[in-house]
């Protein structure tokens, strides 16, 4: 099916296809195009431009816009939207003064999630997950990473996984997997879960082509850098990129870590020495900060503006999960990147669509208005602009979402 979208207010994010990501002062800049067109042909960009160039065609389906803006769907490069059920009894815990470290140890956090998850058929866990999915996609993610990580078992780490493959067979939009079996220690005899982790979960899941991406929490109490680099290591060998969580209470040496292991992205970053920053700026891993944690566990923002000014490139993400971030909603995500670190609307909407492709290696595919790039995009309800993405905190700003041109 051919369509023309016609009389588009302001049609954002219109980048070739030869851009590279946005770095630094760059990132303030969201190139668009006022009273536009735009073509699409097989779920695909064909075209674009301004209304004043436009020459009808009647072969394809004309859908008049009446001066409402057009922008591309988000990429949310960090979530962990397959899980058995909510942890909304913890969010009491938590509004009692109980802290993130506190609840995990009188039983909830992420060996509850796992204790859960086992327990849970892979009907029903695919059945929640594809509702999840469907809704965050309604809400402008036009493609999104899921991690496994409430396994921590081998037969419930590739129940995970399979759970993902099944979500790529079922939807339309891009989903990469990473492997997060490196989540949390089930057991007190850490040498054993490793084991557990590089003799069978890696092999396995190599074998049944479940992951794109290896992942592991780098944190005291939790794995530290040697066991992270045991496991980039061996991910290297099962041709798994590494994509890995850091920094989110300590900096414990993580990100130079990753960095030496050529990571696409490190993830969190809430705590980041200017040390990290001047490794980062030597890099091409990507800073990724996930403010929708921070701002339910009440922790650090990742310092955007200190990144931004040191000429890196940002992402922002959703990190959607039960525990520290129950929250898929991209929009938000650029509020509060927008109030609680500085971002400017331009910056923040950048950091949620053009560069957050790259930290999914989708940027051929996603993530700006470029011919040759999926069709997937938002359309505004009238009278709303970038700046609204940012502003209208909670409220609904978006009218339609299409994926591969075709509404959702």
């Amino acid at each position: 099916m051919q369509k023309v979208f016609t009389n588009i207010g302001s049609l954002l994010q219109v980048r070739a296809p030869e851009s590279k990501i946005l770095r630094g002062a760059l990132m303030a800049d969201v190139p668009s195009i006022e009273n536009a067109w735009l073509k699409t042909k097989d779920g695909l960009i064909e075209d674009f431009g301004s209304m004043d160039e436009f020459q009808e065609d009647s072969s394809y389906e004309e859908i008049n816009l009446k001066g409402q803006m057009v922008a591309p769907t988000f990429v949310d490069s960090h979530t962990h939207l397959v899980f058995a059920a909510d942890r909304d009894e913890e969010f009491v815990m938590k509004i009692k003064g109980m802290g993130y470290q506190e609840i995990a140890e009188a039983g909830g956090g992420i060996l509850n999630s796992a204790r859960r998850l086992q327990e849970t058929p892979f009907e029903i866990l695919l059945a929640g997950a594809k509702r999840r999915l469907e809704a965050a996609i309604a809400a402008g993610t036009g493609a999104i990473e899921i991690k496994s990580g409430y396994g921590l078992s081998t037969d419930a780490e590739i129940k995970m996984l399979q759970v993902i493959a099944q979500l790529k067979q079922d939807f339309d939009i891009p989903i990469k997997a990473t492997f997060l079996g490196a989540h949390a220690f089930p057991t007190e005899n850490h040498e054993k879960y490793m084991n557990t982790l590089l003799q069978e979960m890696l092999p396995e899941i190599y074998s049944q082509k479940l992951a794109n991406y290896i992942d592991c929490f780098c944190e005291k109490g939790y794995f530290n850098t040697n066991q992270m680099c045991q496991l980039l290591e061996a991910g290297e060998k099962y041709e798994l990129k590494p994509k890995v969580h850091v920094n989110q209470f300590n900096a414990i040496g993580g990100v130079e870590k990753a960095i030496e292991f050529g990571a696409v992205s490190v993830d969190h970053l809430e705590i980041l020495p200017d040390a990290e920053v001047t490794l980062l700026k030597d890099s091409d891993t990507i800073p990724v900060g996930l403010p929708g944690c921070s701002f339910f566990l009440n922790i650090p923002f990742t310092p955007g503006r200190k990144i931004i000014e040191n000429g890196l490139p940002l992402v922002l993400a959703s990190d959607f999960n039960p525990g520290s971030s129950p929250s898929f909603n991209m929009s938000t995500i650029n509020s509060l990147a927008a109030i609680k670190m500085k971002l400017l609307p331009e910056e923040a909407f950048n950091a949620t669509t053009y560069n957050a492709a790259f930290a999914l290696e989708l940027e051929n595919e996603v993530g700006s208005i470029t011919k040759g790039k999926r069709a997937n995009f938002i359309v505004g309800k009238p009278g709303k602009n970038l700046n609204s993405i940012s502003y209208n905190f909670g409220v609904d700003w978006i009218e339609r979402v299409y994926i591969n041109a075709k509404v959702v």
